[in-house]
């Protein structure tokens, strides 16, 4: 069972979907495995430069937070109960 602290909750996505099942407008995701060292991650596709990004958990555990290593459009995706276990994503 994964860790409850590594949900994502993310605004418009259902509570309780099956991962990779459905997706926010602007995101689509799979499910995979998400720690580097321990440290939990979640992987972009930061689709404004064609380019992947592993963004890491906050230091106050409440979000990933990060930026497309090219031209720094800043993403924020938060951690919460509702959310889903998703790992991978796109950000338009």
């Amino acid at each position: 069972m994964a860790d409850p602290r590594d949900i994502v909750d993310i605004p418009g996505l259902p509570p309780g979907l099956p991962p990779g099942r459905a997706t926010p407008a602007g995101l689509s995701g799979t499910t995979s495995g998400g720690t580097s060292g321990g440290r939990p991650w979640i992987a972009v596709m930061f689709k404004c430069c064609s380019v992947y990004q592993r963004i890491y958990r906050n230091r106050t555990g409440v979000a990933y937070e990060g930026a497309c290593p090219r031209c720094g459009k800043p993403v924020r995706v938060r951690i919460g109960s509702g959310g889903t276990s998703t790992r991978f994503f796109e950000a338009s």
